[in-house]
Parts: C-alpha cells; structure tokens; sequence
C-alpha cells in the first residue's frame, strides 16, 4: 500500500467509490475545477487515507481540501472534524475547509485561496 493511501483498508477505497458516485453539488463545482490541474498541480477526489476518506487531495503539494455540508454545524461532527484534521496535518499534510454554500456562492473565492496556496507550493 502506497504512502499516498496511508494504508487504507479495502473498506475504505469500497466508500470512496460510493461516496464519488454521490457527490455534492458543492463538490461537483469544486472537482469541474480541480480536475483541470490547477497550476499543474493532479487533485484527486473521495481519497483513501488510512482510516478516512479526504473529499480532494494534492500529493504533490500535500493539501486536502474539506467540502463540508450544514452537518459539520453540529458540535460533536465538529469536535471530530477538528480531531481528524490534526491527525491528518500530524502527518505533514495542510488542510483547507470551505462549506458547501462558500463553494456555490462565492467560487471565486475559493479559487483565489485556493491558487494562492499553490502559488506557495510552487515557490518552495
């Protein structure tokens, strides 16, 4: 198993396959983006990653990008989004979240963040 799926279990790349097949309007918008490699930078969507499944992953610029629906609102999903993504930066790894209305209502927006931190990558 490569370091890029951090030892995935099989389970988990069975979800990822799912959970492609149903993805948000707001990740729908966000992967018609990325999958035009930004900057030449290769995303990838629904990622295995150990034990979790990252909705957008860079490799190369060791970025994961979180959609996140009016669920992550709660406090105890929001107590484990904070958890899992300090286990995920433990790993070198930058994590970005926008929620789905950001995505739909201000794209702009997020492609600016977005581009600025690749911009970044490329000048280190």
């Amino acid at each position: 198993m490569s370091k890029m799926h951090k030892g995935a279990p099989k389970i988990i790349f069975q979800r990822a396959t799912d959970l492609r097949n149903a993805s948000t309007h707001a990740e729908e918008i966000l992967w018609n983006y990325l999958k035009g490699k930004p900057l030449g930078f290769k995303f990838r969507r629904q990622h295995p990653y150990g034990l979790y499944i990252l909705d957008f992953y860079c490799h190369a610029a060791k970025l994961v990008i979180e959609v996140d629906g009016p669920i992550h609102e709660k406090i105890e999903v929001r107590e484990k989004d904070i958890e899992r993504q300090q286990n995920i930066e433990s790993d070198g790894l930058k994590v970005i979240r926008f929620s789905n209305d950001n995505v739909e209502r201000n794209f702009g927006e997020v492609i600016s963040i977005l581009e600025e931190l690749l911009k970044r990558v490329n000048n280190e």
